[in-house]
């Protein structure tokens, strides 16, 4: 199987293998508790939240939040940042599902909402997000690089433009696609909320983290005992975690060589589809992740193309993997400008760790093959 959707998830590390094993097996304690078992997991949590804080150059350990994955982070971000002023909440109309559906419940409550508009390659202004930030809002969230096209986003910039309006104004980036590939680093005047995925970059599925800058007051979404410093209940899954903190730290120590090999695979796969079969590139000229490669098929249904791609032993994607199995418009494609039609015959093609230039070769072929026999 030439495996090219690891935008929805990736092979488990052997790293992150090897630090989850004993904590599926003998090292079974709950850390809430007191004796030596429990201390045990405590303490194997307590040292994958140093590793990541180190990683990432946090100031604190402590600002290292543990959840259930991307999804939940971004809640906690967005909601968690808005609900204790029921301060106002700025994101674009192409972020993650998480991101905006919290945003909606937010809105619910009371709470302002204003979802910004992109240009036709799904960007957004620093000035646009800036003009829509006044002294009732709560947070911003934009993030690095969107989980569909691979576009990125000058969160740096839009950092600096909403700081310049208000300094009390929190923002929040969704680095959950860019953190194999791009440095995700804490710096003063940089995002005050940062979420990450351990299943997108070689950790195991159903746990992640959310950078909290230290002096942040955020309001729990999950309730109950308090575990995870008192922003997000519930008992914790000592194994995934110590894989996350194995993942972080092996695609941080890897990353160029990452980069290095999967823009080859990439760019290649595209360079060589171009010269057998007639394809459109949704991300056109914008700047995006080495990994993505996201393509319009003129006249042949993203479905049916799907499809044959599996039985052909490539495996691919439209749309975001989150939203299921049913293949629905994207509401990225749809803020984009896109027609459904053209939206209709889009795939994204997501290349990994482990991927080099004759992968990009392979899949070429493979989805040339495919798309010559179905015209």
């Amino acid at each position: 199987m030439l495996y090219l959707d690891h935008a929805a998830s990736t092979p488990l590390r052997p790293e992150a293998r090897a630090a989850m094993v004993p904590f599926v097996g003998e090292r079974f304690g709950n850390p809430s508790g007191v004796h030596a078992t429990a201390q045990q997991a405590k303490n194997a949590i307590e040292a994958a939240r140093e590793q990541i804080a180190a990683s990432i150059g946090a100031a604190s350990p402590l600002e290292i939040v543990f959840t259930g994955g991307g999804t939940e982070s971004d809640n906690l971000a967005v909601v968690g940042a808005a609900l204790p002023t029921r301060g106002g909440i700025v994101a674009t109309a192409v972020e993650h599902a998480a991101v905006l559906e919290s945003a909606r419940f937010a809105e619910r409550l009371g709470m302002a909402v204003s979802i910004l508009s992109v240009d036709r390659l799904g960007r957004v202004t620093p000035a646009a997000v800036a003009a829509h930030v006044d002294s009732g809002t709560a947070i911003v969230s934009v993030m690095m690089a969107n989980n569909e096209t691979g576009v990125l986003q000058p969160v740096a910039e839009i950092t600096q433009a909403v700081r310049a309006v208000s300094d009390r104004v929190l923002v929040h980036t969704d680095a959950v696609q860019a953190f194999a590939s791009l440095p995700v680093e804490v710096y003063d005047g940089g995002p005050d909320l940062i979420s990450v995925s351990a299943h997108k970059i070689g950790g195991p599925q159903g746990v992640g983290f959310l950078f909290v800058r230290d002096g942040i007051d955020l309001e729990p979404v999950i309730h109950g005992g308090g575990q995870e410093l008192g922003r997000r209940s519930g008992t914790h899954n000592v194994a995934a975690i110590v894989g996350l903190g194995a993942a972080v730290e092996a695609t941080v120590a890897d990353r160029d060589s990452y980069r290095s090999n999967v823009a080859a695979a990439r760019d290649r796969f595209e360079q060589d589809l171009r010269l057998r079969i007639d394809i459109e590139n949704t991300a056109g000229t914008a700047e995006r992740l080495v990994s993505h490669s996201h393509l319009r098929f003129p006249g042949i249904a993203a479905e049916t193309l799907l499809v044959r791609l599996d039985l052909a032993g490539l495996a691919a994607a439209a749309g975001a993997a989150c939203h299921s199995g049913a293949i629905q418009s994207s509401h990225v494609l749809t803020a984009m400008g896109i027609d459904p039609v053209a939206a209709s015959e889009s795939i994204r093609f997501s290349f990994g760790r482990g991927d080099d230039a004759s992968t990009g070769v392979a899949a070429a072929d493979t989805v040339a093959g495919v798309v010559e026999a179905l015209t």
